[in-house]
């Protein structure tokens, strides 16, 4: 291979912010994903990340919106979901206790997630979740 060749493949995909757009992020991660041992939790990830962004920030509003970027190599799968901001926070994950009715989706990301990184400029956040298609011993990364 080309030393400026890259083995990984990379999709994209704007939606509107509206509800039902959640559905098509998941369809349509699914659909690229087809056959691999971790589309399930990629589908349950971006669904999260999506419906996030449509509820806690402008990208729900009129005329707002939402990005997604797949990401796929021989290690790894990265998922990014891009918000129009708006709020005046930065997503975080945290570990509610199972009572609690908001606040468990990134904890529920980052659970299932080898690593969840959180990217904010003035325009918006970028939340992206890697599923390591190998995991090393003991848990160890594979690079």
């Amino acid at each position: 291979m080309h030393e400026y060749t890259s083995s990984a493949r990379v999709w994209g995909l704007s939606c509107p912010g509206f509800p039902e757009e959640v559905s098509r992020a998941r369809r349509w991660t699914r659909d690229i994903l087809r056959g691999s041992p971790l589309a399930e939790d990629a589908e349950l990830i971006v669904s999260e990340l999506s419906a996030n962004a449509i509820l806690h920030t402008a990208s729900g509003q009129t005329s707002g919106s939402f990005h997604l970027a797949l990401a796929v190599s021989p290690q790894v799968i990265a998922l990014s979901v891009t918000d129009d901001g708006g709020t005046g926070t930065a997503p975080k994950v945290e570990h509610q206790d199972q009572d609690a009715e908001h606040g468990r989706g990134l904890g529920m990301v980052s659970a299932l997630a080898h690593r969840v990184v959180v990217h904010g400029s003035h325009g918006g956040y970028t939340i992206t979740a890697e599923l390591f298609t190998e995991v090393g011993p003991a848990g160890g990364h594979p690079c």
